[in-house]
């Protein structure tokens, strides 16, 4: 778990906060009550539950945001049941209908341990099967190269900041990059243009398939891949 103090209904309710408004968007009590199937006084009641733990800021009869805190955690189990999703598919090949079901069950209990092995064993995978960007896990790397030679992640501190997908952007969006991920093939051709760790970035728009960006004064216009595995701090 993200946190053994923290139930699964929270986990749940910032989970689909995360998914409905990963860059900070407020996210409706109605959107949560048919996402998540209950009624609008209970998602009242909880939004209100978690403001006081200080995991999301609430204005009544609008909406909820994440704060940095509640992202931290929606980030991490979201991540955890992506990759379950991606595992159910891809190695055990369980129906596609039903990994969605699976991981949920799953994801409460997958151990940070089991999460990066099976990470690896996916080769650090972007998306899950919806086609939904897998967030970067909260270990303090620049790329996914950095975690292959390390044996004991003990020694291995956490990122002090969230980290979000130039994909998960809103439009008109500056940062810094802070961590690459991808295979060699991809890292290559991310060095090729130029593109760093530490560079300033300013996301425009995207027409689905390429991001126009501006990195360190130069336009780009980046791949869907590039763009899903390229992350900024917010």
């Amino acid at each position: 778990m993200a946190d053994d103090k923290i139930s699964e209904n929270i986990e749940e309710y910032l989970e689909v906060l995360y998914r409905n408004g990963s860059n900070k968007e407020q996210v409706s009590t109605t959107t949560l009550s048919k996402d998540l199937g209950i009624a609008p006084g209970s998602v009242t009641q909880m939004l209100k539950k978690l403001e006081n733990l200080g995991y999301i800021v609430y204005t009544p009869y609008r909406g909820a945001t994440l704060t940095d805190e509640g992202m931290k955690i929606a980030q991490k189990i979201t991540r955890k049941h992506r990759i379950l999703e991606k595992f159910l598919l891809d190695v055990l090949k369980v129906k596609e209908e039903n990994i969605h079901d699976q991981a949920c069950e799953m994801e409460h209990t997958l151990s940070d341990e089991a999460e990066r092995a099976l990470c690896t064993m996916l080769h650090h995978p972007d998306l899950c099967p919806d086609d939904n960007v897998i967030p970067a896990c909260d270990l303090d790397f620049d790329s996914c190269q950095q975690c292959f030679s390390v044996k004991d992640f003990d020694d291995v501190i956490n990122r002090k900041f969230n980290l979000l997908s130039i994909s998960e952007l809103n439009p008109d969006t500056s940062g810094v990059i802070s961590f690459i991920r991808g295979n060699s093939e991809l890292l290559d051709s991310v060095a090729d243009a130029g593109i760093a760790v530490g560079n300033n970035i300013h996301y425009y728009n995207n027409d689905g398939n390429e991001f126009a960006v501006t990195i360190e004064d130069e336009d780009f216009s980046l791949s869907a891949e590039m763009a899903n595995n390229i992350f900024i701090r917010v």
